[in-house]
């Protein structure tokens, strides 16, 4: 019998939009079973990479998010120790680890080039799941319909968004359980 699948909810921050070109600056994962129990959680912020551009307007974002700002910035280690915790973190889980974000598009490809650069694997592979795909499915609507803002209020637990990587880990993962919980139960509330 395989392992169980290991849902890791993980929220990156970064000071550009694009991988490979701007630096991730924080990496949040919250490891959860298929039953919504959170088994292990990782943070950590990165020092910027060096050579690579600041994207002007995630810097005037960031300008009007303080608070997220200081916490990102804080105790920075250098990306080849944090991608090599990280991949430890990942293998001490008790199942297959399966990413899972919201959007999976923005997250998984920062994370995937900051592995294979610093570590040289993925342990994730290509097992990635996109939380507004997944509502997609779940509640038969078209893709631009499905949004936080028209997801049942039963999705979601009272924890908050503050675009601290690992609080939005946490929160993301709480929103992706309980909409596999429903999907498996068979029903969706449309």
């Amino acid at each position: 019998m395989s392992a169980a699948e290991i849902y890791v909810s993980t929220d990156i921050e970064t000071d550009g939009p694009v991988a490979a070109r701007h630096s991730m600056l924080s990496l949040g994962s919250a490891a959860y079973t298929a039953d919504k129990q959170l088994v292990a959680t990782f943070s950590a912020n990165l020092e910027q990479v060096p050579g690579f551009s600041t994207d002007p307007q995630t810097m005037a974002w960031w300008a009007t998010q303080p608070a997220a700002w200081t916490a990102c910035r804080s105790n920075c280690e250098t990306p080849s120790l944090v991608m090599a915790r990280y991949v430890a973190w990942l293998g001490n889980l008790p199942g297959r680890p399966v990413f899972v974000a919201y959007p999976a598009a923005f997250d998984f490809p920062f994370v995937s080039w900051y592995l294979a650069q610093y570590v040289g694997k993925n342990p994730f592979g290509h097992a990635v799941i996109d939380i507004k795909s997944y509502a997609m499915a779940v509640l038969r609507k078209p893709y631009r319909q499905c949004g936080k803002q028209s997801m049942p209020a039963g999705w979601f637990d009272p924890v908050p968004h503050t675009h601290i990587a690992l609080d939005d880990a946490i929160e993301q993962g709480l929103l992706f359980c309980n909409m596999l919980q429903e999907n498996l139960r068979g029903k969706a509330n449309t």
